[in-house]
């Protein structure tokens, strides 16, 4: 397992404590890397006094660095857990988590068993610590629960259109460091961490999928996470928490589109991956005049593997540019999702019912169910 850790002194013993009270591990199959990085509190002593308490072997590193950042933190400490695991054998699997979470003890027996099915990498949910998100303004909160909803309808609506059969409903599209599993082949195999100031972790799961590596988002895997208002990575929880409690109107994530735009986009990429999988796109080049992609950049899309393929294109074409929305339009788009997704769930017509429905619902008409009521 691999922890990057700075100035963590309020945190740091509640996550080891959580980190050696993980339970159904034979003896001997868990070690712990921590690698303090630019520590100037007493995190150094702390952890120092509470490593011969731990039952799991630990390795530290320290290093300071004018650089550090946290894409380079939780390189280091995952290189080093792919280091150590190579010295034991060149198998096994590197956990990440932060210095300010709190696992729970069946953490790493549930991320081995995704593994132990077929993943290549687990990537887990997150839950803020609720004591600490008891101290949030309310309308925090409240924000969080509209999102959580309707990003779990968009990605059932994702699951269903575009199924990925190594990450079957239900699922999530939550990538954060505090609660990713990935085995060392794969990790070696993508070249490792991004090693970028801000977002590595959501960079490290595209990488993977753009590898044709099998992620699975496990629902199963939560890790309770801090709600502090002051963190130790710019842009990171702490100040997207922040930054959400000074502009209450700040845009929803990326991928939070309006539900038609959203089903536009899964329907594409089944397209798409049905296209590739047949190499039909380097002989017919219309899916790209439709989506804004010139004959040259269209012909080396066409090439690449699947994975590297859909995301060369989505980051090409104008028509693909995400379009987040804002909070207020959130109660909405939840509305015409539910319909969306009830639809997909029954099967009628399955992308055009979806459609229409969500059309409706986007113009406020009614439209009738196939089993003759009105929606």
């Amino acid at each position: 397992m691999a922890v990057p850790v700075r100035n963590e002194e309020e945190r740091i013993a509640a996550c080891l404590k959580a980190i050696d009270a993980q339970e159904g591990l034979e003896p001997g199959r868990l070690g712990l890397v921590l690698f303090l990085n630019n520590c100037t509190d007493g995190t150094e002593a702390l952890v120092s006094a509470l490593v011969p308490t731990l039952s799991i072997p630990v390795r530290v590193l320290s290093e300071d660095f004018s650089g550090a950042h946290a894409g380079w933190a939780r390189r280091r400490a995952m290189d080093a857990a792919a280091a150590w695991l190579g010295d034991a054998g060149n198998t096994g699997i590197i956990l990440s988590t932060d210095a300010d979470s709190r696992v729970p003890p069946n953490w790493v027996a549930r991320n081995r068993a995704a593994i132990r099915a077929g993943a290549d990498a687990v990537a887990g949910r997150v839950e803020l610590d609720a004591a600490e998100a008891a101290l949030l303004p309310p309308s925090l909160p409240a924000r969080g629960r509209l999102e959580d909803l309707y990003d779990a309808l968009i990605t059932e609506a994702e699951a269903r259109i575009d199924p990925d059969p190594h990450d079957p409903w239900p699922c999530h599209r939550t990538a954060i460091g505090a609660t990713l599993a990935v085995t060392r082949s794969a990790y070696l195999a993508v070249g490792g961490m991004p090693e970028i100031p801000l977002g590595e972790d959501g960079a490290f799961i595209a990488r993977l999928l753009e590898h044709g590596l099998r992620v699975r988002h496990a629902t199963d895997v939560c890790v309770t996470i801090s709600a502090r208002l002051a963190g130790r990575a710019p842009g990171g929880v702490a100040d997207t928490i922040r930054s959400r409690c000074e502009e209450p109107d700040a845009l929803c994530d990326a991928r939070m589109e309006t539900f038609p735009r959203a089903v536009r986009r899964y329907a594409w990429r089944r397209r798409f991956r049905r296209m590739h999988d047949r190499g039909l796109l380097a002989r017919n080049e219309a899916w790209a005049r439709a989506i804004g992609i010139a004959p040259v950049e269209a012909r080396r899309i066409a090439a690449l593997p699947l994975g590297q393929a859909i995301a060369e294109a989505e980051r090409l074409s104008p028509d693909l540019a995400y379009r987040p929305i804002g909070p207020r339009q959130l109660p909405d788009q939840i509305r015409i999702a539910r319909l969306g997704v009830a639809a997909l769930r029954l099967g009628f017509g399955l992308l055009g019912f979806a459609r229409r429905i969500a059309g409706s619902a986007a113009s406020g008409r009614p439209v009738a169910d196939p089993r003759g009521s009105r929606i």
